[in-house]
């Protein structure tokens, strides 16, 4: 029994060296820094913090006796921003891409509403078109520091298309259920 036990020993001494040099994946734990490209952060940030942009929202029903509503709720900047093409990676101080100046002309091309029909998971509803056409007007930086500095700056138009489509509930043309529905949905 002692032969085991000493042959044990000798084996833990053995292992000693490489665990203390950092070869052991044992030896990691929880403060061992990784290293996470910047890229990284602004993807997650992208898909958690803007989910709802493609979605379309559920309005109250349009009320009989009273105008159509009309698109005024244009994409907002960011919005406009965040479906441009992003920025080609660069190597910093070797290849860099800014861009400066941004100006945002927003028109809307399309406003009409659909006949009633049935929508899957919401039901009957009105689908209202909202399309607006955004040009954005920048200066594009190309930026090289090494091996020598060079600066491009060249002007630029872009143009994007963007849908603001949503839906508007239809209860019929009764216009108590629809007065009721618009307060149930509106909370007035």
């Amino acid at each position: 029994m002692s032969w085991i036990r000493r042959n044990l020993w000798l084996f833990a001494l053995a292992l000693l060296p490489a665990g203390g040099a950092g070869c052991n994946p044992f030896t990691l734990g929880l403060g061992t820094p990784i290293l996470v490209q910047p890229w990284v952060a602004e993807r997650m940030e992208q898909k958690l913090n803007h989910k709802n942009d493609g979605r379309a929202p559920i309005m109250p029903p349009i009320r009989d006796g009273f105008p159509p509503p009309i698109c005024e709720d244009a994409p907002s900047d960011a919005e406009v921003l965040r479906a441009m093409p992003r920025v080609p990676r660069g190597v910093p101080y070797v290849y860099e891409t800014f861009r400066d100046d941004i100006v945002i002309v927003k028109n809307r091309l399309v406003d009409k509403i659909d006949p009633p029909r049935f929508f899957p998971l919401v039901g009957p509803a009105q689908l209202h078109h909202c399309h607006w056409e955004c040009v954005i007007y920048y200066k594009e930086l190309v930026q090289s520091d090494y091996p020598f500095p060079v600066y491009v700056k060249k002007n630029r138009v872009q143009v994007i298309y963007i849908d603001k489509d949503h839906l508007h509930l239809y209860v019929g043309t009764d216009p108590e259920t629809q007065r009721q529905i618009t307060q149930d949905l509106t909370r007035y």
